[in-house]
């Protein structure tokens, strides 16, 4: 009688076999119900992907939970905030992804949908024959079988805008800047299971000559790191170990060189508030160096514990990925929606579409207060949707996810400052 089923990954060995075994006992239990059931599972290998389709069939949801969480980890670490933008987007308060028929807008094309909504986003299409489309062309006619991908406080705030003039201020608008790819360097402090996959994800974002520098107290870290240099096209990586606690190692470590900074926690050999409390430590003194040297530099971090990120908070680190409580998340939502299945994947594929901060001083001038509709045309114009902002002021209070907002109300007026960012769905 269940409306859906979420299957955890098991703390055992081979956690693969026993969720697949599960789905098994499930689904081919001669006394089962005849209609579908809605399964939700966590696969930890990409290996037993194949095998968990198969048992699974239409019946079966499956989350490639750690790739996700890989893939999380390099994005927030190259752009600080946008863990917030998926807590919300994924937390069932606040802002949420839903699916919506709007026969109103059928034969509109999905760039003039974009401004139908004053307090929703309009982000994407459900086809009934290709499934998830997100942001897909301007001049994409929305058909009538197609369901609107939407961002909204709640369903029943999904309502159409009754606005004929959307007040864009068309002498705000920036012309897209022409920015080169540049090598980078990123410097990655701690190892757990993750690191490997973690390694390969970000391989898919840097520019050719790009730098990675592990260091790690793990020894088993270095036969990793070392196994993963056959599969990287695009960056070279190096082991040291040493203690990522130690000030003296991180002194000598030059870390203002570096243009991301990734710490990771040792969840595969320390409990949960060890291996926190030794983040902490890294995070603090990272803080205290960017301080001396006055010269600032992102850092993101992973934390086990959810409760230990408000006492991370103190060490003003630029952002947080709690792993565990974002596969949760994810879960969760695709037992609501399985169509959501279909969204993440597609957020976390560098080949497709992704949610970006960039900077607002691309998209409209300074010297004003803009509206949201001033940003959306602005994005829209370059073949992006807009669908949110961060104010690098807000970003350090305690109140507030980091100064992100996400799905604002689009005819209010806000002064953007230098630093600020535009959050959009578009290409990498």
């Amino acid at each position: 009688a269940a409306r859906s089923i979420i299957i955890l990954a098991s703390d055992r060995d081979a956690p693969d076999t026993h969720t697949i075994k599960t789905m098994l006992a499930l689904l081919n239990n001669p006394e089962r119900k005849p209609e579908p059931y809605h399964v939700v599972a966590d696969i930890r290998d990409r290996q037993n992907l194949s095998a968990a389709r198969i048992v699974g069939r239409d019946e079966a949801q499956l989350l490639l939970g750690r790739e996700l969480i890989s893939a999380l980890t390099v994005q927030t670490g190259r752009q600080p905030g946008l863990s917030a933008v998926y807590s919300e987007l994924l937390s069932f308060a606040g802002n949420e992804i839903y699916f919506k028929l709007e026969p109103t807008l059928v034969g509109q094309t999905f760039g003039r949908a974009l401004f139908a909504y004053e307090d929703s986003a309009l982000i994407g299409l459900h086809r009934a024959q290709t499934g998830t489309c997100l942001n897909p062309p301007m001049d994409t006619l929305i058909a009538a079988d197609d369901q609107l991908i939407i961002i909204a406080e709640d369903e029943d705030r999904i309502r159409l805008s009754d606005l004929a003039d959307y007040s864009v201020d068309s002498e705000a608008l920036q012309a897209p800047p022409q920015r080169q790819r540049a090598p980078e360097r990123t410097l990655v402090l701690g190892w757990n299971r993750h690191g490997s996959s973690m390694l390969g994800a970000l391989d898919e974002y840097v520019a050719p000559g790009s730098a990675t520098a592990v260091v790690a107290d793990e020894p088993a870290a270095e036969k990793r790191v070392a196994a993963s240099h056959t599969s990287l096209a695009n960056q070279t990586v190096t082991f040291q170990l040493a203690d990522t606690t130690d000030r003296g190692v991180l002194d000598a470590l030059g870390v203002p060189s570096y243009n991301h900074v990734l710490v990771l926690s040792y969840s595969d050999r320390l409990g949960v508030q060890e291996a926190d409390a030794r983040t902490l430590v890294t995070l603090l003194h990272l803080r205290d160096m960017a301080e001396r040297h006055g010269k600032p530099f992102s850092i993101v971090s992973e934390m086990l514990d959810l409760r230990n990120r408000q006492l991370a908070e103190a060490t003003k680190a630029d952002d947080f990925i709690v792993s565990d409580h974002l596969v949760s998340l994810m879960l969760a939502q695709i037992s609501e929606n399985k169509h959501l299945t279909g969204v993440l994947a597609e957020l976390v594929d560098p080949e497709g579409m992704e949610i970006y901060l960039k900077p607002v001083e691309d998209y409209v001038r300074l010297e004003h207060a803009v509206s949201f509709y001033t940003l959306l045309e602005a994005a829209q114009r370059r073949g992006e949707v807009a669908i949110g902002y961060r104010l690098v002021g807000d970003s350090r209070r305690e109140a507030g996810p980091h100064g992100v907002a996400i799905n604002p109300r689009k005819s209010e007026r806000v002064a953007f400052a230098a630093g600020d960012k535009v959050i959009v769905v578009a290409e990498s």
